[in-house]
Order: C-alpha cells, then sequence, then structure tokens
C-alpha cells in the first residue's frame, strides 16, 4: 500500500481555495500511485477556525467541500480534518474530526479526543472530546487514525493523559496515522520528533505525521511532516515552510525503502527568518493585499522588517517613509537611504518637524510652558503614525508594524504612534535576537548597513536620546523578559537565579503596567512558545506580587 501525506497552506474559510488544492492534490497522489493521501488537521476549513464555528452555514460549506472532495476520491482514498456535527443530546455541537473517504464515499469519521485549551487553543470552546475509537480498515490494513494531540503526551510524564491509542492498539493495528495543526515556534520542531517518537516505541508501531505549513495572521504552521519506523526511529522529514507531498510505500508492517535519518534541526534564528518570511507573505495574500509601506528610521528594527519584508513580497512592493524630525540625526537619513538603495524598494522623505511644531503650538495654552517630557515625544511619533497611515490610505499599502518584543514588553513605544500598523512582524522577536537576525540577512552580503547594526538604539525623540537612558541594558532585560514571559517564573525566583532584585522588579513591574497598550496593538506573528497576544491573556487592571 502506497500512502501520501500532502503537506498544505490552507486558507480559514475559503472552501474554494482549500477544496481545490485538495483535490489537486489527490490527483497528483494518484498519478505518483499513491492508494491513500492524506491531509492535515481541520484541511477543510482551515487552522484555527475560532468562532467561525458557531455559525451553521459555515459547517454546512465544510459538508458541500467534503463531498466535492469524495467525488475526487476514484481509484484512490483520503484522509481529510473537517469539523463534523455532534448528533448526541449532550456536549458540544461539534467534534474536531477526520473523514476516511474511499471510492467518493465517506466511510468512517474518527473524532479528536484530547482538545487542547492552552497557550493559543481554544477546542474545547467548540468541540466535544471523543469517547468511543476505531481503527479503519482499507485494503487489508487496519491503521489506527488520531488527530494532532491524541498523540501529544508521553506515558513516563507523570501528568499523562489516556490516549485513543490505549483503546486502539487493542484492534492490532499495524500503522498509525497522525493528522495535525502543529503551531510553529522555534523549539518546537525537536518536542514534536520526541513527542511522536516516544509513542511509535510505546506501541511499537510506524507512524505517518502530516502537518500544515503556512501563517494564518500571527499562528505560523512550518510543515516539516515526519514518517518514523515501529522502534521511533526518524525515516523522513518533508520540507519546512513550504507545500510538499510525498509517497511512501507500506508493507508487511513497516515503512519500506527508508534508513533512519538525524532531525534536520535549522538554528532558532534561521527558523525565525523563515516564519517571519512567510507570516508577511500570508498575511498580505490572505488578506488581498500586495503592497506594505512602513516608517524607516535608520534604525535597527524597521531596518529588519523593511529587508524581511522585501524578501516576503518583492522589493517593488514595499515603500519606506523616512520622517526626520528636529532631533534626528544626518546619519539616520543616510542609514535609511542605504538600506531602501541595498534592497530595491521604493522610499520617500517627508519631514515631521512642521507638523510637531504646530502641534506644540495648538497645545501650548494648554501646556502652559511646561517643561518639554513625554508629551511632546509622543506628539513626533504620532506624527509619524499619521503620515504612514496617510500614505497607506492613498494609495492603498498596509502598514507593517516595527515595534519589538523587548519593546512591546516594557511598554517602549507610542501607543498610537510607532505602535500602529496592521501586523506586528517584531513583536515575538526580542531586540537581542534583532540583531542576529539582522546578521543572517547580511550573510551573503551587506543589506542592511553596518552602522544600522552598529550604532546605540534610539528613539531620537530628544536630544541625544538612547534606549539605554530609558532601559537597563538589551542583554539583561532580554534574558530576565524571557524568564518572566516565555517560562513563567516569579520575581522571586528570577532574583533567586542570580538577577539583580531592583532590576528584575522594575522590569516585571514596567511588563505589567503595560498590558493596556499591548491589548490596543495589532496581531504579533508568533515565533516564540509564548508570545504577546491571544496565547498571553493577562488582565490589565490586575494586581499580581510575587
Amino acid at each position: 500500500m502506497k500512502i501520501a501525506l500532502a503537506q498544505l497552506n490552507y486558507h480559514i474559510g475559503n472552501f474554494e481555495s482549500n477544496t481545490s488544492k485538495i483535490i489537486a492534490a489527490i490527483g497528483k497522489a494518484k498519478e505518483m500511485g499513491a492508494d491513500l493521501v492524506v491531509f492535515a488537521e481541520l484541511a477543510v476549513c482551515g487552522y484555527p477556525p475560532r468562532d467561525f464555528l458557531e455559525f451553521s452555514e459555515f459547517i454546512e460549506m465544510c459538508g458541500q467541500a467534503a463531498k466535492q472532495i469524495a467525488v475526487a476520491c476514484q481509484d484512490i482514498a483520503c484522509i481529510i480534518g473537517i469539523p463534523t456535527v455532534n448528533p448526541g443530546p449532550k456536549g458540544k455541537d461539534l467534534f474536531n474530526s477526520a473523514h476516511f473517504i474511499e471510492n467518493g464515499e465517506i466511510k468512517q469519521t474518527v473524532n479528536k479526543a484530547l482538545l487542547p485549551t492552552y497557550d493559543v487553543f481554544d477546542e474545547y470552546r467548540y468541540f466535544e472530546p471523543a469517547t468511543s475509537f476505531k481503527c479503519i480498515e482499507f485494503q487489508g490494513h487496519t491503521i489506527a487514525l488520531t488527530i494532532c494531540e491524541d498523540l501529544w503526551n508521553i506515558k513516563d510524564n507523570p501528568l499523562y493523559v489516556s490516549s485513543p491509542m490505549d483503546i486502539l492498539i487493542n484492534e492490532a493495528p499495524e500503522l498509525m496515522i497522525n493528522i495535525a495543526a502543529s503551531p510553529f515556534s522555534y523549539n518546537h520542531d525537536e518536542e514534536r520528533v520526541v513527542v511522536l517518537s516516544d509513542n511509535c516505541r510505546t506501541y511499537q508501531l510506524p507512524m505517518l505525521y502530516v502537518n500544515q505549513v503556512g501563517s494564518q495572521t500571527e499562528i505560523c504552521f512550518d510543515g516539516g511532516s515526519l514518517v518514523f519506523d515501529a522502534s521511533g526511529e526518524l525515516l523522513d522529514e518533508m520540507n519546512y515552510f513550504s507545500e510538499d507531498l510525498r509517497v511512501y510505500d507500506f508493507s508487511d508492517g513497516a515503512i519500506q525503502g527508508l534508513s533512519p535519518i538525524r532531525h534536520n534541526a535549522q538554528n532558532d534564528i534561521e527558523q525565525i527568518h523563515d516564519a517571519l518570511v512567510l507570516g508577511i507573505r500570508d498575511y498580505f495574500y490572505k488578506s488581498g493585499f500586495t503592497k506594505a509601506v512602513l516608517g524607516l528610521s535608520g534604525g535597527i528594527d524597521s531596518a529588519l522588517v523593511c529587508a524581511l519584508a522585501a524578501e516576503a513580497l518583492g522589493p517593488e512592493n514595499v515603500t519606506g517613509i523616512l520622517m526626520p524630525s528636529m532631533f534626528s540625526t544626518g546619519h539616520s537619513v543616510d542609514d535609511a537611504v542605504a538600506l531602501a538603495s541595498n534592497i530595491g524598494c521604493k522610499y520617500e522623505i517627508i519631514p515631521i518637524k512642521e507638523a510637531a511644531v504646530a502641534f506644540e503650538k495648538m497645545m501650548a495654552p494648554v501646556f502652559k510652558n511646561l517643561p518639554f517630557n513625554i508629551a511632546e515625544e509622543n506628539i513626533q511619533a504620532r506624527s509619524r503614525a499619521i503620515v504612514v497611515m496617510a500614505y497607506s490610505n492613498k494609495f492603498g499599502n498596509i502598514l507593517l508594524n516595527t515595534s519589538n518584543k523587548s519593546e512591546c514588553a516594557v511598554g517602549y513605544g507610542t501607543l498610537y504612534g510607532d505602535m500602529a500598523g496592521a501586523i506586528g512582524v517584531l513583536g515575538d522577536v526580542y531586540k537581542t535576537q534583532v540583531y542576529q537576525l539582522c546578521v543572517y540577512i547580511n550573510r551573503n552580503g551587506e543589506v542592511i548597513p553596518q552602522n544600522t547594526i552598529s550604532k546605540p538604539p534610539s528613539a531620537e525623540l530628544r536630544p541625544d536620546q538612547k534606549d539605554s537612558d530609558s532601559l537597563p541594558d538589551y542583554d539583561t532585560l532580554d534574558k530576565i523578559l524571557y524568564q518572566y514571559i516565555e517560562l513563567r517564573k516569579s520575581s522571586r525566583e528570577i532574583i533567586a537565579a542570580g538577577f539583580d532584585e531592583q532590576t528584575v522588579r522594575r522590569i516585571l513591574k514596567m511588563v505589567n503596567v503595560a498590558e493596556f497598550k499591548r491589548y490596543q496593538t495589532p496581531p504579533i506573528l508568533r515565533v516564540s512558545p509564548k508570545a504577546f497576544g491571544m496565547g498571553r491573556r493577562m488582565p490589565i487592571v490586575g494586581k499580581y506580587l510575587s
């Protein structure tokens, strides 16, 4: 029996596109001699559909798409992920399901049992967990079909929850197939290999695992579908960050013709780069946009975003707006112009001095000669936001936000100013990682000017301003932020790890006070295990002392 894994990029709610892709992949798999082709979790509607699932029409359209796909399954079978209606009188209205389709008919439906409700997941909001399990039979083979987290457990973990496989194994299956929607974070590929390999050893069965690829607003799926033998040895892994389709020969209880390989682990920065490029590209493509605009300050964050956007969309579709103020240094404009020249993107120079002065004059009767402070600084940042949004409105370019995770964490940014934008490109990338990404971008020659990388970072909103005037050095700041945000350590634990107590308490207070800002910023491309946004839900007015 030959089985194809179809690793595709789906579009949530775009049934025409998803169905067309699935049917095309069925045809290609048939040409390659496959007997069965396997698609990812909720492939029919895209993942995560969220509250689209609450519309009966949406569920009906899923069913109609499944019927179209079934018609295409002649002389080949397929497995597709799809939401289905729970016919029972109790529980949630829906199941997270997989259809097994053969000869134009839906022969069997398998439902997901272990519904994730952590981080970016909220499946129990919509789905009823399965309580009954049965293998599928195809061409004389017994196959244990499961959905994503149904295998995301390890028996030696004290928190182990019984898996459907504990029941399905009693039917003596010959093969495990797992269909998934496994979001990307830079450390998740290693975890995935370990967990799935452990399942193979536990149940002494080979496994075919198919993930999806592509970005759905803030969540990115990296692909990397996997094949294991019964001893847990990795036999193959499909492409990362791109679509792929491969056929595997299963016979005599094993995947034939493959030898064990090592996991092809990319370093964190390379993975983050690829995820950000995919995230930008899919955000624009799936939203129907083609052109981007951003403020180019001559600083490292906007330079990196511009380079990533040019790679994702093509430099001809990216415009940088240089907006010098009375406090901007000459090298800021020079560095931004050099960047645009290196990339080949369009740029405009629109000074904001006159606008900022006009706002200050307008406010003078109210400010009553009070000293220059953050109010005047933020007038400059918001003047820039007006300029880039005016350009966006006039020409249809979508604004990219350039704030990094370090700034987002401590509130070092102006609400309705430099925190504006349709999508936050670097909001899950610490400042120290920004520097590493710039080095990676320049690996084959200078794209981002060296002066942009080497000069001290500054918002240039007052004379001789440096980020270090307001923040601890980024190396210290990012290490403490990582302990607090990703590792969820308390101030007591972070201090015990050797960090200065006064610095720790100052930083954590800044993070907590800035929560109201983060609620009003754009969605952020998620690349870490704990990103701001839907995966980190903190109260705005809460008070937490640890």
